[in-house]
């Protein structure tokens, strides 16, 4: 097992440990912290799997962008609406979640599926890139290339995500509002 593996399954146990808690628990502040630790994870993924601008984008609009904005809203939310939060109780296991779980269990049903009957060393699509030479060495430079691109091919996805940013900040200030008593 080479270092890369190990650092694959490392970083896959904290990801979904971490991305459990987050579902599970009941305190926000936990919660929240626990999805940075998901996040950082998740990049760290990337990174092994040589996508180092998705790592970077990852952690520059979820960590640094979303995470920041839901910490804020829950600094400014009053202390009683985070105490009713925190008291509803277990949110996991009520009968008004049960079709997310059962979705939740048929995409895990499928994606075991995917990965016991693949054969991710020859896989067909990847096959035929090489033989056609469609391939990115780990020395080009492509993060220049997806600078280019993002700036002139891809600009309106990154504009819908400087929209989605901020739908997080608005989301954020509507959750920092007091409610007025009825």
């Amino acid at each position: 097992m080479t270092a890369v593996q190990i650092m694959f399954y490392i970083l896959s146990v904290i990801t979904l440990a971490s991305a459990g808690y987050v579902a599970a628990s009941s305190n926000l502040v936990r919660s929240v912290f626990m999805f940075f630790v998901t996040l950082f994870a998740l990049a760290g993924l990337y990174v092994l799997s040589l996508a180092d601008f998705v790592a970077v984008t990852q952690i520059v609009i979820y960590v640094g962008g979303i995470l920041v904005l839901i910490l804020f809203a829950f600094m400014l939310s009053g202390r009683e609406t985070l105490y009713n939060a925190q008291q509803s109780g277990n949110k996991l296991l009520r009968i008004g979640n049960l079709p997310a779980l059962l979705i939740s269990a048929l995409l895990l049903i499928i994606l075991v599926n995917v990965f016991l009957k693949s054969d991710a060393d020859h896989l067909p699509w990847i096959n035929r890139a090489i033989r056609s030479g469609n391939t990115m060495s780990t020395e080009s430079n492509g993060t220049a290339n997806i600078g280019i691109n993002l700036m002139t091919r891809y600009l309106l996805p990154f504009e819908i995500i400087s929209i989605l940013l901020m739908m997080a900040l608005v989301g954020a200030a509507h959750l920092s509002r007091k409610e007025q008593a009825a």
